[in-house]
């Protein structure tokens, strides 16, 4: 057991563990460019080129056709393939999650599709893979995945859908119990601008408890403890594009 360690020499935002989602295209890859010092993307999703040009960040390239191979390959050498990097980018589980499952069905009875323990194989792999690149890790980590929706019903019994991260139920929670922020990256449809919701809602899974922001632009998104409040004129992108879409 590790000792005990007293709150007030806690470090709120080092380390932190951040996953935004959003429709394919909105700028989660493109993103990556706001993250300060040397980053390391992990490909999951062949979406890298929009990265072009930036001298302060690295590719891991991903072999899709051996999605398992290469992730295991990948979380075995973790702490000598992020050595000297600040910050590590997997990007996008949902994208892996996808070319998993038609690894998994190649090898099955009909060589198409996928036989019932894969589910729960899934919910395991995936569990083991995330868990050791938080805890293991020792820089900011960054997830991206795109977004779907989900049923869900609240105690008074009211059902409605919420826009949440693209994995399958199974894994999706536990992921976002570890994620110190999950925010949904959206575009202002008037003026282009790109921000990301921070605050939970019934329509939005959302949480933010590395600082008190409900939104942030895309630019100071990772300012964690340098602003307390979205104070710029790129959070009513945020207000106006969440409003165009409901």
């Amino acid at each position: 057991m590790q000792p005990i360690v007293s709150a007030k020499n806690l470090n709120r935002i080092k380390n932190w563990r951040v996953l935004i989602y959003g429709k394919p295209g909105v700028g989660k890859t493109t993103a990556v460019r706001q993250l300060n010092g040397k980053t390391l993307v992990l490909d999951l999703d062949d979406s890298s080129k929009v990265l072009s040009g930036a001298d302060n960040i690295n590719v891991q390239p991903f072999d899709r056709t051996k999605p398992m191979v290469e992730m295991n390959d990948f979380v075995t050498h973790l702490n000598d393939i992020i050595k000297g990097y600040d910050n590590l980018v997997v990007d996008n589980i949902s994208a892996f999650e996808k070319d998993w499952f038609v690894e998994q069905g190649r090898k099955s009875t009909n060589g198409i599709g996928n036989e019932l323990q894969d589910y729960s194989k899934w919910t395991n792999y995936f569990a083991r893979v995330m868990t050791t690149i938080f805890m293991d890790a020792d820089l900011n980590v960054l997830v991206t995945a795109w977004e779907n929706t989900r049923d869900i019903t609240a105690a008074s019994g009211q059902a409605f859908s919420q826009y949440a991260p693209a994995i399958r139920d199974s894994v999706r929670d536990s992921l976002l119990g570890l994620t110190d922020v999950v925010g949904r990256l959206i575009v202002n449809a008037k003026t282009g601008g790109r921000g990301v919701i921070l605050e939970g809602t019934d329509a939005i899974f959302a949480k933010n408890r590395l600082d008190n922001r409900k939104a942030a632009s895309i630019e100071t998104l990772f300012d964690f403890g340098k602003v307390k409040s979205e104070t710029t004129k790129k959070e009513p992108d945020v207000k106006t594009a969440k409003k165009s879409e409901e």
